[in-house]
This record gives C-alpha cells, structure tokens and sequence, in this order.
C-alpha cells in the first residue's frame, strides 16, 4: 500500500498512526507543502481534490483521512481498534467526525497564524476565535473521558486517532491552558504509544 502525502499533514498523520498500530505497512509517499505535486495530472487522476493523504491498495484509490483510518481498521485489525459491535463502531465514527467538524477549522487557524505566520500577518482575531473553540470542543472531550478511559470505550481504537492527531499541536504550543484532568490523562497515555510518538509527535510546521 501506498500512502501519499507529508508527514507533517495531520491528516496524513491519522492514517499512518493507525496503521503502525495495526503493524500494517505503508510506503509514504512525500507531497504537498514543500514537495509540492499535488495539481500534476498524475496525482490529481487519483484523488480529483488535489488534497492528502490518499491511499492505493492495489487497484482501490482512497482519499479523506477519517475513511482511509476505518478502511484499515476494517480490512487490517482483526477486530483491533474497531469492534464488530454496530454500536462500538458508530461511537468510534461519531467522535471522529465530530473532531473533524470541530476542530479541523481552528487547527487550520491555530497552525497558519501561530506557526506559519509572522507578527505582521497574524490574525489575533481568528487566534482568539480558534483557542476559544478548542477549549469548547476540549471540554466536551474531557466530559466523555471522566467517564470511559478512551473515547473509543474501554480500550484505544480509531475514535481516539483524530483528535489525538488534532490535540498534539494544543499541548505543543506556547499557550495558557484550562485544566482539563482526565483529557490530560488520556493525552499521557497516548504520548506513551510508541507510533503515536513516531507519526504525530512531530515537529511542528
């Protein structure tokens, strides 16, 4: 299988978090950001959006992070990380879109002003509208987690992988914070996952 995209995408980094947990090989294929490639005819005739990751396994052609993450679960965990409970598995999908739906837009603002920015194009307006809705979405996070150890259940699976994905840049960054204890918990354990700290623990950029 092939994985195209940067390491440093968080996107890209959801799906090849998930696969090292599964020990599913990946040849990660570098574009996007300063790799460039993403409008050639080539890459565009796989995934029409011209957007990362995308996923070959053979003759199927995935792209969007949170379908390439169930797809391995699905064919690669022999019922690791995902369960084949209905239920289990539509909590598991209901937290990761609903960190996709809230966070991605104020990771997108947090990371171009905050990191890729300068003083001089720094917009303290959407900084301040990203931090404040990070916080909302964090609470409803460490709501759920004062009540289960992970977002998935009982044990780590794919509804974890997003936010933790989405969560690394809020504890990276040069910022006051909430307490927020048992959201803090959970990102302990998870920095304690060795893929975790080789996909997503990354410089930020």
């Amino acid at each position: 299988m092939k994985l195209w995209g940067r390491n440093n995408s968080v996107n890209v980094k959801k799906p090849a978090w998930c696969a090292t947990e599964l020990g599913v090989e990946l040849e990660r294929v570098d574009l996007g950001g300063a790799f460039g490639g993403l409008d050639s005819p080539e890459f565009l005739a796989k995934n029409p959006n011209g957007l990362i990751p995308c996923l070959e396994d053979g003759n199927l052609v995935l792209w969007e992070s949170h379908t390439i993450v169930r797809y391995l679960a699905d064919v690669h965990g022999g019922g690791r990380l995902a369960t084949d409970s209905a239920g289990a598995r539509a909590r598991c999908s209901m937290w990761m879109d609903w960190a996709l739906g809230s966070l991605a837009g104020p990771y997108r603002d947090l990371i171009m002003n905050l990191v890729r920015g300068t003083p001089e194009t720094r917009d303290d307006a959407a900084v301040e509208r990203a931090l404040a809705a990070f916080e909302k979405s964090l609470r409803i996070a460490d709501g759920a987690l004062a009540r289960q150890p992970w977002l998935s259940g009982e044990e780590f699976g794919i509804g974890d992988i997003p936010l933790g994905a989405y969560v690394y840049l809020w504890f990276a960054l040069d910022i006051e914070r909430p307490s927020l204890p048992n959201l803090e918990a959970w990102y302990e354990k998870l920095t304690q996952r060795s893929a975790y700290r080789e996909h997503v623990m990354l410089p930020i950029s």
